[in-house]
């Protein structure tokens, strides 16, 4: 299996060659990564794509293995390959939630830029938007710790 990730800003597909996929079913994708390129705020981090929520969470860990965050990506997946690759398109919008609970949202503005310049379609924008509500509507009330339960069985 192959996962890829496709930007609008910038514009690339990356395979993300280096990614273990450690579990994946018809529902979820859970992969262990390493930074991309060295970095100073993190090192690694474990990801899982469920697949039919149109969201990535990531855990981010700095270099001594402390919890820096969850980052959620608003994505939307296609499959490829007969279901043997799949690209997960970032919807650009994300939210980080911190340790103790709080959370900013990023990246609104990026979405909107990309909308007017004709990069991303007008379904594609809803699908993001109706995304993030359903994220938030999750942390809000409080379950977020059981959407991000599956990434601690794969620690």
């Amino acid at each position: 299996m192959k996962i890829y990730r496709r930007r609008y800003l910038p514009e690339e597909l990356l395979w993300l060659k280096d990614d273990e996929i450690v579990l994946a079913n018809r529902e979820i994708i859970v992969t262990r990564w390493r930074a991309l390129k060295p970095r100073p705020d993190f090192s690694h981090g474990i990801s899982c794509y469920f697949l039919h929520r149109n969201y990535k969470i990531s855990k981010f860990f700095g270099h001594d293995d402390t919890l820096l965050y969850y980052y959620c990506d608003i994505v939307k997946p296609e499959t490829c390959a007969g279901g043997e690759e799949y690209i997960f398109n970032d919807l650009l919008v994300d939210v980080k939630v911190f340790p103790d609970g709080s959370h900013i949202i990023l990246d609104l503005d990026e979405l909107a830029d990309v909308y007017q310049a004709g990069l991303i379609s007008g379904a594609d924008v809803a699908c993001a938007l109706k995304t993030l509500d359903g994220l938030l509507k999750a942390i809000y009330a409080g379950e977020f710790g059981e959407v991000v339960k599956i990434l601690e069985d794969y620690e």
